[in-house]
């Protein structure tokens, strides 16, 4: 489905009505050297890759979308920019698959709306009364430990 090199497909689901199409152009891959598997090969193969995506500038969300995107990876963001970083698999092409599937799951999280605030409601008679009288039993359990003395 996300083939490296190619747009970055977002399938639908919450904020993302009819999904999301980022532009190939829009995403940056880097390579280096990963320290992970790869036997001798680990070396001379550049199979880590970072994926480096810019929400502010994008043209593939509305206006709406970048604020809420700034927002929630704001933490992550550095110079407006976020990096993804993939290096568990042996294959550059794996890794790049990887990253992209990372950055799509982070900008889904992202884009989703933030959940209905809470209204506060009040306890019922029936769980007031009950909790006092388990109160009561408590502090009775309590009030007999106490030493015994003789009348």
């Amino acid at each position: 489905m996300n083939e490296p090199g190619a747009d970055l497909v977002i399938a639908p689901g919450p904020g993302l009505r009819r999904g999301l199409v980022i532009p190939a152009a829009e995403l940056v891959e880097r390579f280096s050297r990963s320290s992970g598997p790869g036997g001798q090969g680990v070396n001379t193969t550049d199979s880590r890759v970072e994926l480096v995506y810019e929400p502010g500038s994008s043209t593939a969300l509305t206006e709406k979308q970048r604020e809420r995107a700034t927002a929630a990876l704001g933490h992550r963001l550095v110079g407006g920019r976020v990096t993804v970083v993939a290096s568990e698999h042996r294959s550059q092409l794996r890794n790049r698959a990887a990253a992209r599937e990372r950055l799509a799951e982070l900008l889904r999280a992202a884009l989703a709306p933030p959940p209905a605030t809470r209204r506060a409601t009040r306890p019922t008679r029936g769980s007031q009364q009950r909790r006092l009288d388990g109160k009561k039993r408590r502090g009775e359990v309590k009030s007999g430990r106490g030493r015994i003395r003789p009348d």
